[in-house]
Parts: C-alpha cells; sequence; structure tokens
C-alpha cells in the first residue's frame, strides 16, 4: 500500500517551472516584512534574547522556501470527459473534481510578478462556495486556451443551471 493518493490512468498537466520563482518573491516578501516587525521589540527593547524570535522567524521562513519547489511540482491538473480534476499539496494533498456543467466563472489573473515571466493564474468558481479552484503558475497563452476549453466544455453540459 502505498503513502500517496494516486488515482490510476491519469496524466497529471503540471504548471511552469518558472512558478517557482513567483511563489519564492512572494514568500521572501512575506519573510522580510515578519522578521523585521519581530525584530522590532528586540531592536527597541534592549533585550538580547529577544533577537531569537526574528531568528526563529527566519529559520522557518527559509525552511518553508526550501519546500517551495517541490510544493510547485506537486499541483496538477487533467480535463477527464466529464470533469477537471486537480491536485495540490505535500502534506496535506487535496484533489478536487468540478463538474464541467458546474462552472460558472473561469477567470485569469496576473500579478506582477507573474506578468514578467510571462504565466497566468486561472481561476474558476462553481455553485458552491468552498470549490473555488485556481490553477497557478500557467503559461499565458495555455491559460488563455483553457479558459476558452473550460468555457466551451462548460455552455455545452449545463446541468440544470
Amino acid at each position: 500500500m502505498t503513502d500517496r493518493l494516486e488515482l490510476p490512468d491519469v496524466t497529471w498537466r503540471r504548471v511552469s517551472p518558472k512558478y517557482v520563482v513567483v511563489d519564492v518573491v512572494g514568500a521572501l516578501v512575506f519573510a522580510i516584512v515578519l522578521v523585521a516587525a519581530a525584530s522590532l521589540p528586540a531592536s527597541l527593547g534592549g533585550v538580547p534574547a529577544l533577537w531569537l524570535i526574528p531568528a526563529a522567524l527566519a529559520v522557518i521562513m527559509l525552511i518553508f522556501i526550501a519546500f517551495i519547489p517541490r510544493r510547485v511540482r506537486s499541483i496538477g491538473y487533467q480535463l477527464r470527459d466529464d470533469d477537471l480534476l486537480f491536485r495540490r499539496g505535500l502534506l496535506f494533498q487535496r484533489f478536487v473534481s468540478v463538474p464541467y456543467g458546474r462552472m460558472q466563472l473561469v477567470d485569469i489573473n496576473r500579478g506582477p510578478v507573474s506578468r514578467i515571466l510571462g504565466l497566468s493564474d486561472l481561476r474558476f468558481v462553481t455553485a458552491a462556495a468552498s470549490s473555488g479552484i485556481a490553477i497557478p503558475g500557467l503559461p499565458h497563452a495555455d491559460a488563455e486556451e483553457l479558459r476558452d476549453r473550460l468555457v466551451e466544455l462548460a455552455e455545452t453540459r449545463r446541468a440544470g443551471l
């Protein structure tokens, strides 16, 4: 028995390896702000032991950043006959199946770093509030093509909407 949940006969499409850069830049910005905020009491208080807090946070953030490439490789999706299957996660794996007929909105988002690298995030929403899915790190042309394909599939498979 394996520790990893795998679905038989499914070829996963992965996001662009350039998405690692986007995720690392975001994590670095967050880490710098977090460590700087945690350093304020130590620098203003004059208590040397307070420097342990920002140091510990810096180590935790470096470990988090070290896992980003593996986390990005775990993101994948598959267009099947009746639904889109999406997966992500290392420790806590998430598999979501979204029927084409239930898709209500398909949207493309691009942040500044993603735009520089030519990447986009494809987001789609269904009637269920908890099922909003985002496929990050797709090349922009692929995201537009996938958006058009999902809209086409959703229109042909409307389920009583």
